[in-house]
């Protein structure tokens, strides 16, 4: 199956969130799907997220995390994931900030330097964990992605209106329409 890194992809409002959302419905073992699972992909990811990403003029260049760190951005992934989850349902567990910011430390010291993607995924988790108001961190309603709502009221439900908003008022409407017609 053909794959291109679109700006849906990127739909995190940070970068962080970005690489954690590379694993597509993380929390359903069937149509669970993680995009770094091809090397090609996770090359790939690198020069997209500098055009793609809303932390992209931080990060104006990327270069693909070096193979001998991948196992490593692999652990940072899902360090950031775990925390933020948590931490959007009220659980600020201190043992997954630690684990978060081991991760952060680890790909900070094997990173070659900053504009490595191993590097700039460590910034942006640390920054997001100084968040000023961190009820802008959430979880899409629709496919579970991590986002940071940056909308004036902190209104914003869906990691990206087009994609999952569309398919969340379809699907209402299509079921609407399925209870009028019925008997």
């Amino acid at each position: 199956m053909s794959f291109t890194w679109t700006p849906h992809r990127f739909a995190g409002g940070a970068l962080a969130f970005d690489v954690a959302n590379s694993v597509i419905l993380r929390h359903d073992p069937e149509g669970r799907r993680d995009r770094f699972a091809v090397p090609e992909q996770l090359e790939a990811f690198a020069p997209a997220a500098a055009n793609l990403s809303a932390e992209r003029s931080r990060f104006t260049t990327l270069r693909p995390v070096a193979e001998n760190n991948q196992t490593l951005f692999l652990q940072l992934r899902e360090a950031i994931d775990a925390y933020f989850r948590r931490r959007v349902v009220g659980d600020d567990s201190r043992e997954q900030l630690a684990n978060l910011l081991e991760a952060a430390a680890i790909a900070l010291r094997a990173a070659p330097d900053d504009a490595s993607l191993e590097a700039a995924t460590a910034h942006s988790a640390l920054g997001l964990i100084c968040e000023p108001q961190p009820e802008r961190i959430k979880i899409c309603g629709n496919c579970g992605w991590l986002f940071l709502d940056r909308s004036k009221n902190r209104s914003r439900t869906w990691c990206d209106m087009a994609v999952c908003g569309n398919r969340v008022k379809a699907n209402r409407h299509y079921q609407r329409k399925k209870k009028e017609a019925a008997p």
